[in-house]
């Protein structure tokens, strides 16, 4: 096999949760692009199949499958239903997650007034909303003995972000959860099953649009503060991560294993001066 056909997703089927949200919807394209066949998880039924489409006009196989990622019951369901369409799974990039406005610290609030509910909210979607598909997805992929998993941390994990603590904590939770998943399936199933994680950078969307930039399109204060503290000098791009997401879910990456590779233009890796 030469080294461009080692990061090809050829045949391979790849579960994508969150995969109704902006990042999810790069990783699709990415996928579909490398040849892989997808199955949409999210629970937006209508963007799911809108997803497809785009899958499908790019020539991958796709389906939409609605499911909540912390409703056990219901990732099971997904499971089934994927594995009755495809036969099996290769991968599992677990997108589902984002901040809660409620978990949210304004910088004119008191720290001990927030709402410690919507913080637990956050913690629970992003990073129980990583270990349940992973345990019930995960499962098809190890007892096959082969397959790969990536999950999705961030800055956070790496330096305090102020503001979103729920974010905060759950993301520091996904780097552990990869290294110990990581660790223990390769232990236990062998040299060909991996779990690695993405540290995103700042992507400006057209979710967070609002937040990151003024009506004039300027960037506002907080963007520009994560602009002046990446050596690129910009915010990221989501299709920035496309190239990161092919190389660990393929053969590519057949030793990289407990991982977290940053995609940030640099953010992490500079002290400012």
């Amino acid at each position: 096999m030469s080294v461009i056909d080692t990061f090809s997703l050829r045949g391979k089927v790849i579960v994508v949760t969150g995969g109704t949200g902006v990042l999810g919807e790069s990783f699709i394209k990415a996928i579909a692009e490398a040849g892989g066949k997808i199955a949409i998880l999210g629970r937006n039924e209508e963007r799911a199949k809108e997803r497809v489409a785009q899958a499908e006009a790019l020539g991958a196989e796709a389906i939409a499958v609605t499911a909540n990622v912390l409703d056990e019951n219901e990732v099971i369901r997904a499971r089934e239903e994927i594995l009755a369409r495809f036969g099996t799974i290769d991968g599992l990039v677990n997108a589902a997650g984002g901040n809660i406005p409620g978990a949210t610290i304004g910088p004119d609030q008191n720290l001990f007034d927030s709402d410690i509910t919507d913080t637990i909210k956050a913690i629970e979607l992003n990073l129980y909303g990583t270990i349940i598909p992973t345990h019930i997805f995960g499962r098809v992929i190890a007892e096959k003995g082969k397959g790969s998993i990536v999950n999705i941390s961030s800055l956070a994990a790496s330096q305090a972000i102020t503001r979103g603590l729920g974010y905060n904590v759950a993301k520091h939770g996904v780097d552990g959860y990869t290294k110990w998943m990581a660790s223990e399936m390769s232990l236990r199933y062998g040299d060909k099953v991996r779990v690695n994680c993405i540290a995103p950078g700042v992507f400006l969307t057209e979710q967070n649009r609002t937040l990151l930039t003024n009506p004039d399109g300027s960037f506002t204060e907080r963007a520009q503060k994560f602009v002046s503290g990446t050596p690129f000098s910009r915010l990221g791009d989501p299709q920035e991560l496309a190239g990161t997401l092919v190389y660990l879910l393929s053969d590519a990456s057949g030793f990289v294993n407990g991982e977290r590779i940053f995609v940030d233009g640099g953010f992490n890796a500079w002290s400012g001066v």
